[in-house]
């Protein structure tokens, strides 16, 4: 609910601060006095385009600000959390929207900077501007759907997901068609690489392995023959050993002649011992280093395979054990392809029949709620001398390709204002008096329709008078039960039924013209009704009748 409205500078108001309440306001005032610069004024608050024209002359900018009071679960709270800014659950909405005289703009929703495009997300759910001129809310076709479907309580949920579960699975179809489809043409690529990795059998780290096992017989290779020299210098019939053990031999027999030849033996003896030893380590080397020519021949013709593959797949020797398996799996999923389409298919005709019986339920509730709210709107024709005209809500099968997550029907409010005229869309109707009663008897209609809390009504009036008039705001007074109702009118017998009025008027003081505009208290407001009336000379009938009026 629009609680209050603070303008500064904008066209010829200069200060302007007003609060509002409940139920039905009415804006009143003659023609000419600057109404429209108060809903241009809330239209900006609301995200309209940053006209400078609308700046004073000679003020560096203008200033309006709009404060709501939002119910508990008001669906902004979501959209301005989704918004990145914060609003304090029971804390009221203020909107700001500044305009400079150069053209520039800025907005700030409870003081946070905004954007005006968040301002126009906000706007139809705070405030229903509707006019003679306007081609948004119930004018639009796009919105008659979800109407009815408010009107009738009607819960698209089941539906939603239906739709969802139905695109989900086609999607999940869609993609292994494609899979399938870049498959089949790689098929005997895939083939024969499977057949040429299964036949290679790569091992994890095997590649490492062989290349450590080939570098080790490379070396034994290349200094066996050094290995070999070495033994025979120990070993032959002239090597250092054969040597050693003669000269132990001869000095043997002849040790026991002197001491030192003792020694010298003792000295031979250890000789020998470490020589035998030195033996040993170079043969348990030589054995450790011997190879097969045949194995290091095998060995490297298994490395260079495995090489040569990986290059040809661009991956890493040891990676392809898992291209193999990943491959294969490939190869699996082309030649049981057919078989796991089958299946998606299956699902795809279940998740469609499932919608499609869910969508039926709802088409055929939405047929129902539709001959409920053409004899609702029926019953408010008559008494605002719109006798001769039908309404009725075209509810209509969509094609397949425009299907979606609200259903398969089109919705639309069309009219026939004559007997005999064929229906046509609501927009379409030429006299502007008729299309503001029209609108008004839809919006009695749908008055739990769950839309915006504020509804302005600019000039709905316009053109009838007398009983048509009265009729108009006895259903203006009923609708702001549901609803907070601004009415600019020129109609006593709308003003009678606020229940708040503002005089809206211009003044001069010789230099300057201001738009003003004051609440007015009961006998202002005679006064103001009487002048409605009468014209320029209110006389005492006039007073008279608006008493009346008032009273009533």
């Amino acid at each position: 609910m629009l609680t209050a409205l603070s303008i500064r500078d904008v066209v010829l108001i200069e200060a302007l601060d007003l609060e509002f309440g409940a139920g039905l306001g009415v804006l009143t005032g003659e023609t000419g006095a600057g109404k429209s610069i108060l809903l241009d004024a809330l239209g900006l608050a609301l995200g309209a385009r940053a006209d400078s024209g609308l700046v004073r002359n000679g003020a560096a900018q203008a200033l309006v600000t709009a404060s709501f009071e939002l119910g508990q679960g008001h669906a902004i709270a979501n959209l301005i959390a989704q918004n990145g800014l914060e609003l304090e659950p029971g804390e009221p909405l203020i909107i700001r929207r500044i305009v400079k005289a150069d053209g520039g703009s800025r907005a700030f929703v409870n003081d946070q900077a905004a954007s005006a495009g968040l301002l126009r997300e906000l706007a139809p759910h705070l405030v229903e501007i509707h006019g003679q001129h306007d081609d948004r809310g119930l004018l639009n076709p796009r919105g008659h759907r979800a109407l009815l479907d408010i009107y009738g309580r009607l819960d698209c949920g089941p539906i939603a997901i239906a739709h969802r579960s139905w695109r989900e699975a086609e999607d999940l179809l869609a993609t292994a068609r494609a899979e399938q489809d870049v498959a089949e043409r790689d098929r005997e690529w895939l083939d024969h690489a499977v057949t040429e990795l299964r036949k290679l059998a790569p091992e994890p780290g095997e590649e490492e392995r062989l290349a450590e096992r080939r570098a080790g017989m490379q070396r034994g290779e290349k200094i066996a023959g050094e290995l070999q020299a070495i033994a025979q210098l120990l070993e032959g019939s002239e090597g250092g050993l054969s040597q050693l053990r003669q000269a132990a031999r001869v000095l043997e027999r002849i040790a026991a002649d002197h001491s030192a030849l003792g020694e010298a033996l003792a000295a031979i003896d250890r000789a020998l011992a470490e020589g035998t030893a030195a033996q040993e380590s170079i043969n348990s080397a030589a054995d450790a280093l011997a190879y097969d020519p045949a194995a290091l021949e095998a060995d490297e013709t298994r490395l260079f395979e495995l090489r040569g593959i990986a290059r040809k797949h661009r991956v890493q020797p040891d990676d392809l054990a898992g291209l193999l398996e990943t491959l294969s799996e490939r190869l699996d999923r082309v030649e049981s392809g057919g078989a796991g389409i089958a299946r998606l298919e299956l699902a795809v005709e279940e998740a469609h029949r499932t919608y499609r019986e869910a969508a039926r339920g709802l088409s055929a509730a939405r047929a129902e709620a539709a001959t409920r709210l053409d004899i609702a709107v029926a019953t408010e024709l008559a008494p605002l001398k719109l006798d001769a005209a039908r309404f009725r809500t075209v509810v209509e099968p969509l094609d397949e390709a425009q299907w979606s997550s609200t259903g398969m029907d089109r919705v639309e409010f069309e009219v026939s204002t004559n007997p005999g005229a064929p229906f046509a869309p609501l927009i379409k109707i030429a006299s502007g008096g008729e299309l503001s009663r029209f609108i008004l008897a839809l919006k009695v209609a749908l008055a739990e329709e769950g839309g915006a809390r504020t509804l302005i009504f600019d000039e709905i009036d316009r053109g009838v008078g007398g009983a048509v008039a009265s009729a108009i705001g006895e259903r203006l007074a009923r609708l702001s039960g549901t609803a907070q109702l601004l009415v600019v009118t020129h109609s006593p017998q709308v003003a009678a039924r606020g229940t708040q009025h503002l005089l809206i008027a211009k003044s001069h003081d010789g230099l300057v013209t201001r738009t003003g505009v004051t609440p007015l208290d009961t006998d202002e407001r005679r006064e103001e009704i009487a002048r409605m009336l009468s014209g320029a000379e209110i006389t005492p009938e006039a007073r008279a009748q608006a008493e009346r009026l008032l009273a009533a």
